[in-house]
C-alpha cells in the first residue's frame, strides 16, 4: 500500500516505515503529526484518486530529527564587468518517518 501525499507543497510516494526528509516542520522532534492533503492511495492494485485530495484519508508520521541540508553555493558573474558575488546557504530540513496510512 502507497499514498501520494503533499508535504510542505511537495509531493511524495510513501508507504508505511518509510524514511526521507522534508522541508522544516514546525513540530517537535519525536512528535507526531498527520498530513490530510492525500492525493492517491494504491491498496494492492485498488486505486483512489482524489479531486483534488482524498476525504477522510490521513497519513501520520513521527518527526525524528531536524537538521541542515549540505551548503548550496550560488556564484554570479558578469565577464569583463569585475563583478563577481558568492552567497550560499544551509536548507533546514526534517527527517520523518512513516507510521501509517489510513484511507
Amino acid at each position: 500500500m502507497y499514498a501520494i501525499v503533499d508535504i510542505a507543497g511537495q509531493q511524495f510516494k510513501v508507504e508505511k516505515g518509510d524514511k526521507f526528509f522534508v522541508h522544516r516542520l514546525i513540530n517537535d522532534e519525536g512528535s507526531e503529526v498527520s498530513f490530510d492533503k492525500v492525493l492517491l492511495i494504491d491498496n494492492d492494485g485498488n486505486v483512489k484518486i482524489g479531486k483534488p485530495t482524498i476525504k477522510d484519508a490521513v497519513v501520520k508520521a513521527k518527526v525524528l530529527t531536524h537538521l541542515k541540508d549540505d551548503k548550496v553555493l550560488v556564484f554570479k558573474k558578469k565577464r569583463r564587468k569585475g563583478y563577481k558575488k558568492l552567497q550560499g546557504h544551509r536548507q533546514q530540513l526534517s527527517e520523518i518517518e512513516i507510521q501509517d496510512i489510513v484511507a
